[in-house]
C-alpha cells in the first residue's frame, strides 16, 4: 500500500481496529484514546469530533492540536520497519501511534508507553 493511500485512509475506520488490537489483549477503549490522545494533543472531546467528521488520516495529523515532544523517543519496529528511521514526517506519526497501540496490547503501563 503506498503511502498517499495510507494517508487518505479515514480514521474513522483504523480508529476502531486500533481499539479492537487493545481490547483483544485485554484494555481498554479509554486506554487507547488516552494514548491517541497524548500522542496528538487532542482531548477525548476533540478525538470525537475528528472521529464523527469521517477525515482521513492526512487530516488527522495536520489538525493534532500539538505532536507530544516526547513521541522522538518511540522506536522499534512496526510493519517491518523501525519508526525512528522513517523518512516521511506523516508516515513517521502514524507508526508511532500504531507502536503505541502495540506496546498497549502488549501490556505495557500507559507510564511506560508516555516516556515521561
Amino acid at each position: 500500500m503506498t503511502n498517499e493511500r495510507v494517508f487518505q485512509m479515514a480514521f474513522s475506520s483504523v480508529y476502531p481496529l486500533l481499539v479492537k488490537k487493545a481490547e483483544r489483549k485485554g484494555r481498554t477503549k479509554s486506554e487507547v484514546d488516552a494514548v491517541i490522545c497524548w500522542l496528538t494533543g487532542y482531548e477525548i472531546s476533540g478525538l470525537q469530533v475528528q472521529i464523527d467528521k469521517d477525515i482521513d488520516y492526512e487530516t488527522f495529523f495536520l489538525e493534532a492540536p500539538k505532536i507530544n515532544p516526547n513521541a522522538v523517543k518511540i522506536t522499534g519496529v512496526i510493519c517491518g520497519h523501525r519508526v525512528e528511521e522513517i523518512k516521511d514526517p506523516l508516515m513517521q506519526k502514524i507508526r508511532w501511534l500504531d507502536k503505541l497501540v502495540d506496546e498497549l496490547a502488549k501490556g505495557k503501563s500507559l507510564e511506560k508507553i508516555f516516556r515521561n
